[in-house]
């Protein structure tokens, strides 16, 4: 509900909204890059660091994965928006929200993470809008990039270069999975492909969240800035279907896994209950990752998995 205009103590004033205003991030990067890894490394930050801090998330697929596992480890405020893509279809929706969240928490930053499918360039615009652009100070538009995909040239060519080309940020992350010569190799293209776009490097997603949050600011990209406006284009989510695939509990790992890969995905991620315990898979490509599942992950969401892949032609 929104405050009474009448009421001069609900109604922030707009000197009072620029005293503290807020810094935003837009995390966007294809499918399985590593965007809730970072997302997860910069609430557990904040919480250390007594910061106030929303998170807006715009997953692909109805399932809500990602949700679960923000929601899971109890952090700040999150809000996940469905039925569309915030770059688009739900960016009026992205600011209705946006302007709600400041208007009950007055968070110090804002994260909005965007689908493996959208522009965060697009999705940055909202800042800029009225009246959220009064509170917000600083926004920038941070792309996640997977190393080894980029090494094995995997999925590079049309979103995957209008992404990283729409970035004030380029964090090449999944370090861990490729040789350090390869590393410089695919910092030099990265570069290439966006010359005045910054390039760090996380493993996990681990970046310290000073670098994202005070060490850039909208002031220091001008040139960048200015190129993301001209080479705006429309996205492909068309190109990608969602699916959802059921596992029976006990089930073998590598089962799982078989089943999966017969699908031909280029994203898959879940809960499910195999013979040695609840495991959270996670396939980018022909890699599946699994880790013990979150000790909270709801038991409606067990044994689903998101499978993420492209449309027939």
């Amino acid at each position: 509900m929104m405050p009474d205009q009448h009421d001069p103590v609900s109604t922030p004033s707009s000197s009072s909204m620029l005293d503290e205003p807020s810094s935003a991030l837009v995390i966007s990067g294809f499918l399985g890059a590593g965007k809730t890894s970072l997302v997860r490394s910069l609430l557990r930050q904040a919480q250390n660091e007594g910061i106030r801090l929303a998170v807006i998330s715009n997953e692909f697929g109805a399932l809500g994965i990602d949700r679960a596992l923000l929601q899971s480890e109890q952090w700040g405020e999150y809000v996940e928006l469905e039925g569309g893509c915030v770059c688009c279809q739900l960016s009026s929706e992205l600011l209705e929200t946006l302007q709600k969240i400041w208007e009950r928490n007055r968070p110090h930053r804002i994260i909005v993470e965007t689908s493996g499918l959208a522009l965060p360039f697009e999705t940055l615009m909202t800042f800029w809008r009225e009246p959220v652009s009064q509170w917000v100070s600083e926004s920038l538009a941070v792309v996640v990039v997977n190393a080894e995909q980029l090494a094995t040239k995997r999925d590079i060519e049309g979103l995957f270069e209008q992404q990283v080309s729409s970035a004030d940020l380029l964090v090449l992350n999944k370090t861990d999975l490729v040789d350090t010569a390869s590393l410089d190799q695919l910092e030099s293209f990265l570069t290439e492909m966006a010359p005045d776009t910054p390039v760090i490097r996380s493993s996990y997603g681990q970046v310290d969240s000073r670098i994202l949050f005070t060490s850039l600011t909208k002031n220091d990209l001008p040139q960048a800035r200015e190129g993301n406006m001209i080479d705006s284009q429309v996205h492909a989510h068309d190109c990608y279907e969602v699916s959802e695939l059921d596992i029976e509990p006990g089930i073998d790992l590598e089962e799982v896994i078989a089943q999966v890969q017969a699908l031909n995905p280029v994203r898959v991620k879940g809960v499910v209950e195999t013979n040695s315990g609840p495991v959270l898979v996670q396939g980018v490509g022909p890699r599946f990752d699994q880790v013990p599942a979150p000790e909270h992950f709801p038991a409606r969401l067990r044994g689903r998995l998101v499978v993420i892949r492209r449309k027939s032609r």
